[in-house]
């Protein structure tokens, strides 16, 4: 089998604009992000021969293929579970590649769920099963289903409302060093963080993401041609899913332990395939739907012991110049929330030396997708 490891590099990446409304389509939108990342790299639009996106994605690739003008199409996936899919839609494309079923991928999301509609309210569509057993007993959005995860970890671990806003406060800054970020003028402070309203308790106004139109895509192709591109190339070093044992949506019900969710699966077979460990990494872009979700994810990859997640964010740790930066471009919490898809080209800038909140030298990237569902991850490295 055609090895994986580092086979294939992000050699594009591209964004529109980023506003709580948008007055273009999805599929505008989409198209517009993928034609910049195509212009990115170099590449022409007519050589593309592979897609990968999310099942929650309302534009497809026969429409987004006509649109931009690609050529024959002989690879094409969608990834499920929402923000669980953002990293395994690169790693489809990586597979794809490596294996010579395709030679220029290209992977978007577009999403306007600013000024769109949210996906539980549509109260036509019949429960999927999972959703029998919690929407009925109040858990209606995904906010109330992290609030019990959040609550559970606070009980047994001592986790603290100060170790949320330690993640609320570093997203912010970074987003206030990023033109950008929808929170790019707009500071946090831990009195605002206090005094604002609840969401979900434990969860409060600022330890939920941004309501967001946008788009963002990214190219990947052989580690061979990325030589040839514009820019220095980003490799995917290892690319992993994760779906937990008797993983019950985000509460997570049915399992021994709630609070090891699919990132813990994701992460073994993550770090088996990579030639580095978490000690390692030199910047994070974890998925920030959510507050709770780092110190969740923070153990799960291996960056500190079960239970000390809240406790690592003390100190300034996720700041830049602490030990393990963390979505140097504002994440889902204050750049933009497009199900992740951001966190893949911040990896990108930040290997590129072009972040705006540049972490001196990096060399590695850790990138995540949603923990809670379903999940992907992402280690991107420079030669």
């Amino acid at each position: 089998m055609p090895s994986f490891k580092d086979a294939t590099a992000i050699v594009g990446i591209g964004q529109t604009a980023f506003a709580r409304q948008l007055p273009e389509s999805e599929k505008t939108l989409a198209c517009r992000a993928i034609l910049a990342a195509l212009d990115d790299a170099g590449i022409a639009p007519s050589e593309v021969d592979a897609f990968a996106s999310y099942t929650m994605e309302e534009t497809d690739e026969v429409e987004v293929a006509k649109a931009i003008g690609a050529g024959d199409v002989t690879f094409f996936s969608k990834v499920g579970y929402g923000g669980g899919g953002s990293c395994a839609t690169v790693g489809h494309l990586a597979a794809a590649i490596a294996t010579g079923q395709a030679s220029v991928g290209v992977a978007w999301r577009s999403r306007k769920r600013g000024s769109g509609p949210r996906p539980w309210t549509n109260t036509t569509v019949q429960l999927p099963t999972p959703a029998q057993w919690t929407r009925p007993f109040g858990l209606l959005r995904p906010a109330d289903e992290i609030a019990m995860l959040a609550r559970r970890h606070m009980h047994e671990y001592g986790t603290t409302r100060d170790h949320l806003f330690n993640v609320a406060l570093a997203c912010r800054n970074r987003a206030n060093q990023n033109p950008a970020a929808m929170m790019y003028d707009r500071p946090l402070t831990r009195d605002m963080y206090m005094t604002s309203r609840w969401i979900s308790e434990p969860l409060c106004l600022f330890d939920n993401c941004l309501e967001t139109d946008g788009a963002l895509a990214c190219v990947v192709v052989s580690a061979e041609r990325a030589r040839d591109c514009r820019h220095r190339p980003v490799y995917v070093h290892a690319a992993a899913q994760g779906l937990s044992a008797q993983h019950h949506g985000m509460v997570n019900y049915w399992t021994d332990d709630p609070l090891s969710g699919p990132a813990w699966t994701a992460a073994r077979h993550l770090w088996k395939q990579a030639d580095f460990g978490p000690e390692d990494v030199d910047v994070a872009q974890i998925y920030d739907a959510f507050t709770a979700l780092i110190p969740l994810s923070l153990e799960g990859y291996g960056f500190c012991g079960r239970g000390e997640g809240g406790a690592f964010t003390e100190g300034g740790a996720l700041e830049s110049g602490g030990r393990l930066p963390i979505n140097t471009g504002g994440g889902g919490l204050s750049e933009a929330y497009v199900h992740g898809f951001n966190l893949i080209n911040e990896g990108v800038k930040q290997l590129r030396g072009t972040s705006t909140a540049q972490v001196p030298a990096a060399a590695t990237c850790l990138v995540t997708a949603g923990e809670g569902v379903p999940t992907s991850a992402l280690l991107l490295r420079t030669a």
